[in-house]
């Protein structure tokens, strides 16, 4: 996940509770049904999501597979 500054052409805008997502529309098909949420407790604070499609993920957590 990157900050954006602008909306691309073919870019996807996706708004919820005044944040607002935009999604690269070569990984818009890839990601469809992703739930997104922020987590915060004693030791961490991040973006946490939850792909159905997910097949496979990286020790990390950075990329997964499909």
């Amino acid at each position: 996940m990157n900050y954006a500054k602008d909306k691309g052409k073919f870019d996807e805008l996706v708004e919820e509770k005044g944040v607002k997502v935009i999604i690269d529309s070569k990984a818009l098909m890839v990601i469809v049904g992703t739930e997104m949420d922020y987590v915060e407790d004693d030791i961490r604070a991040e973006f946490v999501f939850n792909n159905p499609n997910e097949k496979g993920r990286c020790g990390c957590g950075e990329s997964f597979s499909v």
